[in-house]
């Protein structure tokens, strides 16, 4: 299980990335909001779609999901 995190700022493109907690690209978000604890990317995007509409999964942490 990992916890997630949306970022609270859009992607050029618009859309709102979920990243896991241990993700390298995290860190370089100023804002974002905690999903909690997961245990696959989809849920955690399904939690993300509660503040955005525009979601998708990150390229390196949750590939699974990442749809760009």
């Amino acid at each position: 299980m990992a916890t997630y995190f949306v970022n609270d700022n859009a992607q050029p493109t618009g859309e709102h990335e979920v990243h896991r907690s241990d993700c390298a690209w995290l860190r370089l978000v100023a804002s974002r909001t905690d999903l909690g604890d997961h245990f696959y990317c989809n849920t955690a995007v399904q939690k993300a779609k509660q503040y955005y509409t525009n979601v998708d999964g990150c390229y390196y942490c949750s590939n699974a999901c990442h749809n760009r």
